[in-house]
């Protein structure tokens, strides 16, 4: 590898690391912890390729891009920073930074993309810079508040994917188990993209009637239409949202579509679930979001984030020792991030000061969330009881609001949630009573002709199991 490379970090013993590696490896290294050095260099024409990081004494690494780019426009940057959220990655390529790589780094690996940057680029480091203004560096307009953190590598994947399909003009479909972060990761692209300043307008199943789904497509038009879990509309649903969606493509500016599914939206196509026209209106990319057992490392400092969140919500800001993040990490989560939010709400509500390990081991745990239909299926066992299902409830409401930010759900929402409750029972009671109709309204006590007007009025249909008594 041959080259000069500019360095440019606070951490004496980083630039002394970086130094030596790149040095062993061909290159002359310029290294300082100034950003206003690091400009001086470039100006003067020196380097071929700047190695910086974010948060410095002088300024922001990121700031510096469009500079750098103003007065050696074929002068590679690798971005190296602490600061492993989805909004660095996505500053970092919104300045055209040749790559990004949180740290700690893995030494090897920025010697591959220092090695890749320097091919690519046609050698500047021995003539004179065009005489250009520096100009303002524009501030920075992504949200540090973002909940999207992670230092493992299938998170830095997603970012990157997310940095890239960001203002692209295509539709996106983010999968993955329950619980993930799928809906954040949903909003981060709408709030980052050049649609922000427009509407992001959500619907999800209890949302599938025609003047909901209706209002819906008409309120986005220009920004973001949201649709969460689109196998858990119904046909009837599935066929009027595909419609509506048409319509809209030529009428203006038709809204960005962005949807969210399990992680395997090709089953629900496949098993019948999903209309496939729908499918592939809505998957014009796919971003699929690791469960949290393949970002383990990640969990120490997720913790610590949810635990200060909380805090800005009205609750206690508790301490968590390393012995206790130790354990947190080593925990099995079923229901990823969000039981984790769970865990550190409950933790950071029920006690003060730092919390203990004896706390950790004693703390319930979360409710489990509400099955989706295409997940359900019939218990036999006891267990659960009245109360766990009236917490699944709650916490399946309040993610319903939750996922409409600072506005309210489309009206009807008493009858959409009923009826959303009221299938699932039906079902379910027909399978307990082999389709024996007389028993199963006798079971849930209510009359065989209103039992029957519900199936009607609700279209479960009839199979050779649930035969008409």
């Amino acid at each position: 590898m041959d080259g000069t490379i500019l360095i440019a970090d606070d951490d004496r013993s980083i630039r002394m690391v970086l130094t030596q590696a790149l040095s062993r490896a061909g290159c002359r290294v310029h290294a300082t912890g100034s950003l206003q050095q690091l400009l001086k260099w470039v100006e003067e024409g020196r380097g071929d390729l700047v190695v910086t990081d974010v948060m410095m004494p002088d300024g922001n690494g990121i700031d510096t891009i469009p500079a750098i780019r103003r007065m050696r426009p074929d002068l590679p940057v690798i971005v190296i920073s602490a600061q492993n959220t989805i909004v660095t990655a996505i500053r970092a390529t919104e300045a055209e930074a040749f790559d990004y790589l949180p740290k700690p780094f893995d030494l090897p690996d920025l010697l591959t993309r220092a090695r890749e940057a320097l091919a690519r680029r046609p050698r500047k480091s021995d003539l004179a810079p065009e005489a250009r203004t520096l100009g303002p560096i524009p501030e920075p307009v992504a949200n540090p508040e973002l909940p999207l953190i992670g230092h493992a590598p299938a998170m830095q994947a997603l970012f990157r994917l997310v940095a890239k399909v960001l203002n692209a003009d295509l539709p996106v479909m983010v999968t993955g188990q329950a619980g993930v972060g799928k809906s954040t990761i949903a909003r981060a692209l709408h709030e980052f993209s050049d649609r922000s300043a427009s509407p992001l307008v959500v619907v999800t199943p209890a949302d599938g009637g025609v003047e909901s789904l209706t209002r819906a497509v008409q309120d986005a038009h220009g920004g973001t239409l949201l649709v969460e879990n689109p196998a858990g509309f119904d046909a009837t649903a599935q066929t009027r949202l595909l419609a509506l969606l048409e319509q809209a493509d030529g009428a203006g500016r038709a809204p960005r579509l962005v949807s969210t599914s399990g992680p395997n939206p090709q089953e629900d196509m496949d098993e019948g679930r999903l209309r496939p026209d729908l499918y592939y209106r809505l998957a014009g990319a796919t971003i699929s979001v690791p469960p949290l057992s393949a970002r383990r490392d990640d969990i120490p400092a997720l913790a610590q984030h949810l635990m200060a969140r909380a805090a800005g919500q009205g609750l206690a800001e508790r301490p968590l020792p390393e012995d206790v993040l130790s354990e947190l990490r080593g925990q099995d989560y079923p229901g990823n991030v969000r039981q984790l939010e769970n865990l550190v709400r409950r933790l950071a509500l029920t006690g003060s000061g730092p919390v203990t390990m004896a706390e950790l081991r004693d703390a319930p745990g979360p409710a489990a969330p509400m099955p989706t239909a295409a997940a359900r299926t019939p218990q036999r066992a006891g267990g659960g009881g009245a109360g766990q299902l009236s917490a699944s409830v709650a916490d399946h409401l309040q993610r319903y609001f939750d996922l409409h930010g600072d506005a309210l759900p489309p009206p009807g929402l008493y009858d959409r949630i009923l009826r959303e409750i009221e299938v699932p029972l039906l079902e379910i009671a027909l399978d307990a009573t082999g389709g024996n109709q007389l028993r199963c309204a006798e079971l849930l006590g209510i009359n065989r002709n209103t039992l029957r007007k519900k199936l009607s009025d609700l279209n479960i249909q009839v199979t050779r199991r649930r035969r008409v008594m």
